[in-house]
């Protein structure tokens, strides 16, 4: 009787198998906040005032990581850059009271390109790469020189290097031709320019590229798919503008709340408007 017992609970035993642990769960998707401002044209009337009240609004929400700004920060050339350094410095204290340990990056716009010795000393340089915050060095945050509506070499240069073992979020002041912008066609890239912008990434690249932010329109414009050929998933956006110059208080001034959505092997850029009066 006892041999029989053993054997029924031996056979319990194995028709029960204990749970084996998940070693590789399923990776948790991770967000990361991040604003686009353009366009403040801090020194021209009431700009600084404005760019005052609307950044805190810009970052005081959402956990933002990472801030870009697109260009024209300033209204530096104005009067011969006379007035240049003390409006680089009215912006740059501005940014670093109000971010404080949030890191940005600036772009070069027209405005500022006159003063490019200035920009660099307070703003940085006017063309790069780098690691987008958050992200482990997965996705590579680069901003361009096209200030006076036209790529630098260098800024080429950096495209034609881009290889495919990152991805890309691109910001440059200018925004692109492509099919449907509403943007003044007076303050769009040429045809011209924008088919070298995109026949300089790499073929392999292409579909590494998940966002390319502009700006200089004061206007908002998004484009979510086949802004141009080869570039079926690739997102354009033009920003609007957030100071006094030629910056309409009814939809256009304002900011981007955007993401960076990363879950696994699949990364997306979403952008959406925040208006601001």
């Amino acid at each position: 009787m006892k041999k029989q017992t053993a054997s029924t609970k031996k056979r319990r035993l194995l028709a029960s198998p204990k749970p084996k642990r998940n070693l590789n769960p399923k990776a948790t998707a991770q967000t990361i906040n991040f604003a686009v401002i353009g366009d403040s044209h801090v020194g021209y009337g009431n700009s600084a005032s404005i760019f005052r009240n609307l950044l805190p609004k810009a970052v005081g929400s959402g956990n933002k990581r990472f801030v870009i700004f697109g260009g024209d920060n300033t209204q530096a050339g104005a009067n011969h850059g006379n007035n240049a350094n003390a409006y680089y410095k009215d912006f740059k204290d501005t940014v670093t009271s109000t971010l404080g340990s949030i890191p940005y990056k600036a772009s070069i716009g027209n405005w500022e390109a006159s003063t490019q010795s200035l920009f660099t000393q307070y703003l940085g340089a006017v063309e790069g790469q780098m690691n987008f915050p958050g992200t482990q060095g997965k996705v590579k945050y680069v901003w361009l020189n096209c200030a006076l509506g036209l790529f630098t070499p260098g800024s080429i240069n950096i495209l034609k290097n881009l290889d495919d073992q990152h991805f890309y979020i691109i910001d440059f002041h200018w925004p692109l031709k492509v099919g449907g912008i509403t943007v003044d066609p007076s303050h769009v890239l040429s045809a011209a320019e924008t088919a070298k912008f995109f026949a300089a990434i790499p073929t392999k690249v292409r579909d590494k590229v998940l966002a390319i932010f502009t700006h200089h329109g004061h206007l908002f414009y998004r484009k979510l798919t086949n802004i141009y050929p080869g570039y079926t998933n690739t997102k354009f956006f033009v920003c609007g503008c957030s100071g006094d110059y030629k910056c309409k208080p009814s939809g256009d001034r304002g900011y981007y709340n955007a993401t960076l959505t990363i879950n696994g092997t699949a990364l997306n850029v979403d952008a959406f408007k925040v208006a601001v009066t």
